[in-house]
């Protein structure tokens, strides 16, 4: 189990007291000045390995959308994770020095419903890194 700096660590699922982890779908956009294409998507390559639970991830020159799921007690950690996803990785993963210019989070009923009702995002199908 990972230690969040923080915000504590994520309770184990069945301990006495301990409030239950949940699943939340995160989408983090982030913004910045062009850069090489390639350089943007061997970058990502590099954040889906760093980051395991990377579903699927979109770029431009400019731009970029990154999906995933985390898993974390409330949205406020949820949401804590995902914003310092993009610059705790900037370094390892040669990201491009943007910014984050959006962030959703949702939880997995809330995703499950606005699937099925045809106006949440799609499945992250498919899986990995593509151009807009």
């Amino acid at each position: 189990m990972r230690r969040l700096a923080s915000v504590g660590e994520t309770p184990r699922r069945g301990e006495a007291g301990a409030d239950v982890s949940r699943l939340w779908h995160i989408t983090l956009s982030v913004a910045g000045e062009a850069t090489p294409l390639p350089d943007v998507r061997r970058g990502l390559e590099r954040l889906a390995d760093d980051h395991p639970f990377l579903l699927t991830s979109r770029y431009a020159s400019d731009h970029a959308e990154i999906r995933y799921w985390e898993e974390a007690r409330d949205l406020h950690d949820a949401a804590a994770l995902a914003l310092r996803l993009w610059g705790e990785h900037r370094r390892t993963a040669q990201l491009p020095p943007w910014e984050i210019v959006g962030l959703e989070v949702i939880g997995r009923e809330t995703y499950r419903q606005r699937v099925a009702e045809g106006y949440g995002p799609p499945p992250a199908s498919p899986v990995g890194v593509h151009p807009f």
